[in-house]
């Protein structure tokens, strides 16, 4: 199993991008956002069989006695040609943006050809026009098998500029035999014996979408009272020191220590947790819980966008999809990649297939829901009173 290193949903901190981006926009650089005919520039894949492909550490199959060598990478090479050059260097979604936005605004390549991005920062670059539309007539796997329930958020309809590479649960995870109780509500979190051995997340949107949801409220169409009315709860408890702090992906280690009973998590964390502790359950609460994607986007400019679409779709073939969810342990979002996994001879990898964390059940899909994100208009006030709350 990959080390469990941080959080692939990184932590908003402060005003982050958001504040990047007012910051230069106020100071005389050009308009921001750029319109569907000005994102394309001159495709080299033709004549030169390469890609720059971005991602997070630890987030893709490696060879057991050679980390550096990549299977399902390699596999593409021998069957297209097609040299990656991969590289894992996006850490935080905030800190990729500050990155990249200076040459995304001012109409500059930014040297990737591909990058995966949490779903709530893709929809900043969709929005902004800074991710180029894909050509779906080459990517017949994406049509074909990409998950129905994440074929069209809010802030991309029809997937038209973004693919994901993974998906996941935000829930909760709990230490049942520690506790001596079964949680099934994230009312349950706020319940006495909790007290002081409970940890949310630090960062604004791997947050709240949950801990509203445990107000019934629907996030897919949440509004500004909706959001004030959870953060009023969440600094109740604070005050009463029943939270015990707010986290990043630390929060495996207090779960597994014992420090905490309770926390708010990530379905492909606890797969990994449970095979050292299977006292560890996750939840997905009877209000319901937030299904989110980490997605692959084509940005501005890019020198090999065919290149690009090609690696995209090779993802999407069962068989690979299938590779690298037994490696990767999230959400798959090619659900054709279960049987695959169920026909396997080994039998740790066919057992994956019956894991609803991994290939969620028609029961737990029914509560399942993609969150609507919060917008640009709303961010800085949101984020301040959170940041307030969790003390960033």
């Amino acid at each position: 199993m990959p080390e469990l290193a941080f959080s692939r949903r990184a932590a908003l901190r402060g005003l982050g991008a958001a504040g990047l981006l007012a910051a230069l926009t106020g100071c005389g650089v050009p308009a921001a956002y750029v319109p569907e005919g000005r994102r394309q520039g001159p495709d080299l894949s033709d004549r030169d069989q390469a890609l720059a492909f971005s991602n997070w550490p630890l987030y893709i199959d490696t060879d057991e006695e050679d980390e550096e060598s990549r299977p399902t990478l390699d596999a593409f090479t021998e069957k297209t040609g097609i040299e990656v050059r991969y590289t894992e260097e996006i850490n935080d979604n905030d800190e990729f943006f500050g990155k990249v936005s200076p040459a995304l605004m001012n109409h500059q390549s930014t040297g990737h050809d591909l990058v995966v991005i949490s779903d709530w920062m893709a929809a900043r670059f969709v929005h902004l026009g800074w991710a180029q539309k894909m050509d779906r007539s080459a990517q017949a796997n994406v049509a074909r098998y990409l998950d129905p329930q994440l074929r069209s958020p809010a802030f991309d309809e029809g997937r038209l500029h973004t693919v994901p590479w993974q998906s996941g649960i935000t829930g909760i995870a709990y230490n049942r035999k520690a506790l001596g109780r079964e949680i099934k509500s994230v009312k349950d979190l706020w319940e006495p014996d909790l007290a002081g051995k409970v940890t949310l997340f630090s960062g604004l949107d791997e947050s709240f979408a949950l801990l509203m949801q445990g107000d019934g409220v629907d996030v897919t169409r949440w509004t500004e009272p909706d959001f004030h009315r959870m953060c009023d709860r969440v600094e109740s408890m604070v005050k009463k020191k029943h939270i015990r702090r707010f986290t990043g992906n630390d929060y495996t280690s207090d779960l597994s220590k014992g420090d905490v009973l309770a926390c708010q998590a990530y379905s492909g964390d606890v797969i990994q947790l449970q095979a050292d502790n299977p006292d560890i359950e996750f939840v997905v609460p009877e209000e319901g819980a937030e299904l989110w994607a980490e997605s692959l986007l084509i940005p501005n400019l890019a020198r090999h966008k065919a290149n690009a679409e090609a690696l995209v779709d090779y993802y999407y073939d069962p068989a690979v999809a299938a590779q690298l969810a037994a490696a990767v342990n999230y959400v798959c979002p090619v659900p054709a990649a279960r049987e695959v996994l169920a026909a396997s001879s080994d039998k740790g990898t066919a057992e994956l297939a019956a894991n609803p964390l991994i290939f969620p059940d028609g029961e737990m899909r029914k509560r399942l829901v993609v969150a609507r994100d919060i917008s640009s208009a709303e961010r800085q006030s949101f984020a301040k009173r959170w940041n307030a709350i969790v003390g960033l």
